[in-house]
């Protein structure tokens, strides 16, 4: 019973190991980092379905960020700000070979983020 439970993944991007260490990274960071990043992340997430012609208006854009937002659940930690919760839920909406090559890069942008502010902190304290 407990390989059966541990074989199910709870939470939708638990799917990718890399996407499921990125956002549990994001998770862990403070709010200004989680802010900065889920900006850039709807800012790729846009360009790559711009690219893949996902989105041929600026409609399709509004319908993506809108699609999940009614959502009634509060309990995910990522629903606390709007701007973290929008770029998750586009996120989830993408294919998943999009979410693939999104987690790369936004593992990329978390650890350049921790790295920048950990430098910053730094040379406060000198």
């Amino acid at each position: 019973m407990k390989e059966e439970y541990s074989n199910k993944q709870r939470r939708w991007y638990d799917k990718d190991p890399v996407l499921s260490q990125a956002v549990k990274t994001l998770e862990e960071s403070d709010d200004e980092t989680q802010i900065r990043i889920a900006l850039n992340l709807i800012k790729i997430i846009i360009e790559h379905n711009i690219e893949d012609e996902k989105f041929e208006a600026v409609e399709d854009i509004i319908n993506a960020v809108g699609s999940g937002l009614e959502d009634s659940r509060k309990g995910r930690w990522y629903d606390i700000d709007s701007t973290i919760r929008t770029a998750m839920n586009m996120l989830h909406n993408c294919p998943e070979a999009t979410q693939k090559l999104i987690a790369k890069e936004m593992a990329k942008m978390v650890v350049t983020t921790i790295k920048k502010e950990d430098s910053t902190d730094a040379d406060e304290e000198n």
